[in-house]
């Protein structure tokens, strides 16, 4: 009876930390509400881009590059964003610059990701309406998640939507979770275009 027990509650806290062991993300502790600075990693255990920041770079999102070449307030290596009005922004108090995250979910695009500067036109399939963060802070396009291609610039891989398997023809690209985290002290950018 007594090793029946200790077993159950040696089970029982496994499985509580069976998450946390594996790498799956964890429910948010802070809730990010619309407005919210915010930074982002990726989630997908045991792969190099395990907990890797989300870069901004030459239009593009990124995770691994060796340098964002950004124009920042002090030293960072990664992005800082918030939502407006299901707009994803990287965040930057120099208005005439805003930059926005568009997704091209066309053919042609293959669920490209990347930023326009400022009030640069958009292109015919891009979409910059339908972002989101879920209860678990899991950044999201119409519900859509993200994943990696490695062998991009720098060494880094690039991000794009979920759901061609060969997006730009790059291979070897992988699912991810791209899990937010509220930051207090968020720094100022304008990243390449």
């Amino acid at each position: 009876m007594y090793f029946n027990s200790a077993l159950l509650a040696s089970l029982t806290i496994l499985a509580a930390s069976a998450p946390t062991a594996f790498g799956a993300p964890q429910p948010a502790s802070t809730a990010i509400s619309e407005g919210d600075k915010f930074g982002a990693i990726t989630i997908r255990s045991g792969s190099e881009i395990q907990n890797s920041a989300i870069q901004a770079a030459q239009r593009s999102l990124f995770v691994n590059a060796k340098s964002q070449n950004a124009t920042c307030a002090s030293e960072t290596n990664s992005a800082t964003f918030y939502i407006q009005d299901q707009e994803l922004r990287l965040y930057s108090s120099n208005d005439p610059l805003n930059q926005t995250i568009f997704v091209d979910r066309s053919g042609m695009g293959m669920g490209k990701i990347g930023y326009i500067t400022g009030n640069e036109s958009l292109g015919r399939y891009w979409e910059t309406k339908g972002w989101a963060l879920t209860e678990s802070n899991e950044l999201q396009f119409h519900g859509t998640g993200i994943q990696a291609c490695p062998g991009s610039i720098d060494g880094g891989w690039s991000i794009w939507l979920q759901g061609v398997e060969k997006p730009g023809y790059n291979e070897n690209c992988t699912g991810v979770v791209a899990a937010a985290y509220k930051t207090d002290d968020p720094i100022e950018c304008v990243y390449t275009h």
